[in-house]
């Protein structure tokens, strides 16, 4: 059973990005926390351990009841702290940076087999930092379920209700 949600910004955004407002909508009453995180990955990684820490013990469970997730940059940074072993109910990555745009040789990929949660990735269909094609080969080294979903738009999908639809549907399926 899914307790709360975590949400993270993409790279200089805020908790306050709409699709993170969206989502958090979307999946009431479940119990969400929108973080900041600093700009720089080490810290970022600590800083999503520590709220996700400090989220679980307020709600009276441990991290391994919470799903943990954000856009581009954050939902990376959430990625890389459970594939260092932090325990999740599961991942949301919203538009997921595989790659900086034009630089396909610049993979963000090492982590992915480290993942054994169930993944909800969603991306936009023109999105320059990792195509349908590439995101669904890549993130097959997921040893975990992961759910792929595809909506209009480049890295930031057209419609925040859509994306915010798309993970209050995936958990439902967490049980």
């Amino acid at each position: 059973m899914v307790a709360g949600l975590l949400l993270t910004p993409g790279f200089g955004g805020s908790r306050d990005a709409a699709p993170l407002v969206a989502v958090e909508k979307a999946v009431a009453p479940l119990p969400v926390l929108r973080v900041d995180l600093p700009k720089t990955a080490g810290p970022a990684i600590a800083e999503v351990r520590a709220q996700a820490e400090a989220f679980a013990s307020s709600l009276g469970v441990g991290t391994g009841s919470l799903v943990l997730g954000g856009r581009s940059f954050g939902g990376r940074m959430c990625s890389m702290a459970v594939a260092q072993g932090l325990p999740a109910a599961g991942l949301v990555l919203l538009s997921y940076p595989l790659h900086p745009p034009g630089r396909l040789d610049t993979l963000r990929i090492a982590h992915l087999p480290e993942i054994r949660v169930p993944v909800l990735a969603v991306s936009g269909s023109t999105d320059p930092f990792g195509s349908p094609d590439e995101l669904t080969h890549h993130l097959s080294a997921v040893p975990g379920p992961v759910t792929t979903v595809f909506l209009p738009g480049p890295h930031l999908p057209t419609s925040a209700t859509a994306v915010a639809d798309a993970v209050r549907t995936w958990l439902a399926t967490l049980g």
